[in-house]
């Protein structure tokens, strides 16, 4: 077996350990019992006197220099009584000494100690008495021994021998059921796996027309969009075991384990079909061989043949459906995904408009909402939400409602929770006069912008120089719609409103700050992907991206650029004539709207935020006509309180840390 080898590898490192405990043990109960011996023995050895010279002394009365309290014992010796007698004599000028006297008594002898008041007598001892008090002492040591390091070895025994056992947990049924009912927003999928869940409860449906099943499932899907619970809902509307395991629960230092684990896993599958085995993470183990540069020797190669094997050795209608989960399919191995193995693979996308509101139905059952709470206008709101998203949106707006002690969670409560998971929570941070002036005229430059090229795309949604995230202050959008593809104006129309930032500070403050640096690399890279991937320049549509390989120890082993250096020159021309022409555009608007660009900077000033309408009604109007809502308007009155606010020594401490910093941002929403 491959598991033997490991085991004895592994023996020294997991009993050294026990060793030294055993050895620090020995030595204590080593040092106890030298300080009991020499406790119950003397330490000077007594003077021996003999039976004449004791009656002499026992005879003299007060004048006796034996010590009162000395004793007699007895023990049978042949046919007669031996008797011993242990005491004290007191000596003049000194310390008393023990002594001894060991010999024969008789009654009369006896009758004379007895009466002189000086001794007594104590009882025999018996053989099985000495033994007993002789090996008490060594079968405590034994005893506790045993407890501390047989015990220890049996088990270390048996860990070695579960060393190569798989690790998958089965969940149970009754507690941690989950159908369909509980699964939101990707309708697709589960029709896709509908037919495992018919097979799993009726598997002779199948077979009477020669049907066979898929062995395998795989869910490819961005990090939280359910693929876990979808497996999980597949066990639960089938009503069959469920066995759940992560893809590096398989990876071990040592060689074999991880294939032993395999076998271990389908065998106990084989014993509960039928049954699911789900595989989280199976990027994990199921990379492409050949790749790196240890060879196709390692681990975790062997792991992957040893589940390519067990995958084809076992027969679709024993009922073990194998369902895995991964979010980088590009990086799996190809014999994986052949016909045969996980020959069925089901997308599970970001939801779209229904589906976030289905998601959101389901996780708002427990939560308390308002009767003014509008999922379908939560939904519409946040495009680019994953249902793992969704369901911390409504966790985080019912936080916020406790924060300001209200019964119910409302719609100021969800929007407020909204922009804290997309922009980052708000921060009160100690900003001077000059800082706030820079930061309003940087986003009210951003604002501005965004306001007069939107065309419907990416409206303006919130203005404020109240710090998030890493950010002295944001200006807000948010889609009205999933954004499946972006055509070149709109692409273009967000660089201009990136260079609208550092033109707002430049123009009224004669200067600009680094807080446009986020705005200067995200206008870069929209222009270079536009060049060198997407073909919308001059350069025509060819791509012109870089190929990497082998990153190994941070340094790259093999990079090839498939472009000349005369091309790459017209590359960086085209990406320069882009910004450089949207930073011009930017700053003709802001010249040509001066006066709006100072009463939004004001108002930002004044009121430290403004919704996206206040820019509008300040462009068409001159002024701010829609009224401004509050802290105090968002937490409401009577029972609401408006929650405490964080001492000041606390903010000052908070504001030292995040010294340098940057002074504005642009951050729509998550895509």
């Amino acid at each position: 077996m491959a598991e033997l080898p490991n085991q004895k590898r592994n023996k020294p490192l997991n009993n050294g350990g026990q060793f030294r405990m055993l050895s620090i043990w020995l030595l204590v109960f080593f040092v106890i019992f030298t300080l009991l011996y020499f406790a119950n023995s003397d330490l000077q050895k007594p003077d021996e006197l003999t039976i004449r010279e004791v009656l002499q002394e026992a005879q003299k009365g007060e004048d006796s220099r034996i010590i009162s309290g000395a004793t007699i014992k007895s023990a049978p010796q042949g046919g007669t009584k031996w008797h011993e007698i242990r005491g004290l004599l007191k000596q003049s000028g000194g310390e008393d000494i023990a002594f001894i006297a060991e010999g024969q008594l008789t009654d009369d002898s006896l009758q004379v100690l007895q009466t002189s008041g000086l001794f007594k007598e104590e009882p025999a001892s018996t053989l099985i008495a000495d033994l007993l008090l002789t090996l008490l002492p060594i079968i405590l040591i034994v005893v506790i021994l045993y407890f501390l390091f047989v015990r220890q070895l049996r088990s270390a025994g048996r860990g070695a021998m579960n060393f190569g056992k798989s690790k998958a947990r089965m969940l149970t049924r009754d507690r941690e059921k989950v159908t369909f009912k509980e699964v939101a927003g990707c309708d697709e999928a589960k029709e896709e796996v509908a037919e495992i869940v018919t097979f799993l409860k009726d598997p002779k449906r199948f077979q009477k027309i020669g049907g066979r099943i898929p062995k395998g499932a795989l869910l490819i899907g961005s990090p939280g969009t359910g693929k876990t619970l979808l497996a999980r809902a597949i066990a639960g509307e089938a009503d069959v075991p469920f066995f759940s395991i992560s893809g590096s629960d398989f990876v071990e230092m040592f060689v074999g384990v991880g294939a032993a684990r395999v076998r271990d896993m389908f065998e106990q599958g084989r014993k509960n079909a039928p049954c699911i085995i789900f595989v989280d993470e199976i990027d994990a183990v199921g990379r492409q061989r050949g790749a790196g540069l240890g060879g196709g020797n390692d681990e975790r190669e062997q792991t992957l043949n040893s589940l390519l094997v067990e995958m084809d050795g076992f027969d679709g209608h024993e009922g073990v459906i194998i369902v895995a989960a991964t979010n980088r399919p590009d990086v799996l191995d190809s014999a994986l995904l052949r016909p045969g193995r996980f020959d069925r693979q089901i997308m599970i996308d970001l939801p779209d408009l229904h589906g976030r509101e289905a998601i959101l139905k389901v996780h708002a059952k427990k939560i308390k909402l308002g009767e003014e709470v509008d999922l379908l206008t939560v939904a519409r709101n946040t495009p680019g939400f994953s249902g793992a998203d969704l369901a911390n949106l409504l966790n985080e707006s019912a936080l916020i409602a406790a924060r300001y002690n209200k019964k119910v969670v409302d719609r100021h409560d969800i929007e407020e929770a909204r922009d804290k998971i997309a922009f980052g929570r708000e921060r009160r941070k100690l900003m001077d006069d000059d800082d706030k002036r820079m930061t309003a005229f940087h986003e009210a430059g951003h604002a501005l912008v965004q306001a007069i090229i939107d065309d419907g795309h990416l409206p303006l949604h919130k203005v404020t120089i109240i710090p998030r995230g890493r950010a002295l202050g944001l200006t807000m959008m948010l889609p009205k719609k999933d954004i499946l593809g972006q055509s070149r104006k709109n692409l273009v129309n967000q660089i201009c409103c990136a260079m609208a930032g550092r033109i707002g500070e430049e123009l009224e403050t004669n200067d600009y700050s680094n807080g446009a640096a986020n705005d200067i690399m995200q206008a870069t890279k929209i222009a270079r992907h536009m060049v060198c991937d997407w073909g919308m320049s001059d350069l025509g549509p060819v791509a012109f991206g870089e190929n990497q390989e082998h990153v190994f120890l941070g340094k790259e082993i093999n990079r090839t650029q498939n472009f000349s250096e005369a091309t790459a020159e017209k590359i960086d021309s085209a990406i320069s004539e882009i910004v450089k022409a949207q930073y011009e555009r930017a700053k003709e608007i802001i010249e040509n709207h001066r006066d709006a660009l100072k009463k939004i900077a004001a108002a930002l000033l004044e009121h430290e935020t403004i919704e996206g309408v206040h820019v509008h009604e300040i462009i068409e109007h001159g002024e701010i006509r829609s009224p401004i809502e509050t802290i105090q308007d968002k937490a409401g009155s009577g029972d609401d309180e408006e929650p405490e606010e964080e001492p000041k020594a606390k903010k000052a401490e908070d504001d030292s840390k995040d010294d340098g910093e940057l002074a504005a941002d642009t951050a729509p929403a998550p895509a």
